[in-house]
């Protein structure tokens, strides 16, 4: 039986623990071979700066309350990584011409097309694999995702 007829069929919890045992490996993997682009390697871009910038490449600019919010993080958090990086000139922050007292944060325009092409590869291969999927599946599939993580955490703590 291939592995599309026993997808198809349903597969055992067992069955899919395997399966997924080989599979994250490789897509970490390929994930670590996103490269930094050259120009954006002096940065020292950690991590947490990857979910930032991939949520400004995905939502365009916003406030950091807003990507506080995105990221599940203390606005506190974000105002700190949001200085740093715009000390660096990787980030611009600009006020919102409709609410003078609110900040908006987008990626610099010096280094928004290396950041887009670095980045958006992820967002278009998540958008082919879900796009096919009803609403529910989609939701079914990211709650998974964070109930491992959250496992995950749970077990190295």
């Amino acid at each position: 039986m291939s592995t599309s007829e026993r997808a198809g069929a349903g597969m055992a919890v067992e069955e899919s623990i395997r399966s997924l045992l080989l599979l994250m490996p490789r897509v970490v993997g390929r994930a670590k071979k996103m490269r930094v682009p050259e120009e954006l390697q002096s940065f020292s871009l950690a991590p947490r700066h990857l979910s930032l910038l991939a949520n400004l490449v995905f939502e365009g600019p916003m406030t950091v309350n807003d990507l506080a919010a995105r990221l599940e993080v203390a606005p506190t958090t974000v105002s700190l990584m949001v200085g740093d990086l715009s000390r660096q000139g990787v980030l611009e922050r600009r006020s919102d011409a409709a609410d003078r007292r609110r900040t908006i944060v987008g990626i610099a325009a010096a280094h928004e097309s290396s950041v887009n092409a670095w980045l958006g590869g992820s967002a278009r291969a998540w958008r082919k694999v879900l796009a096919p999927l009803d609403a529910e599946q989609r939701q079914l599939f990211v709650a998974t995702l964070r109930a491992y993580e959250h496992e995950l955490a749970a077990e190295l703590d």
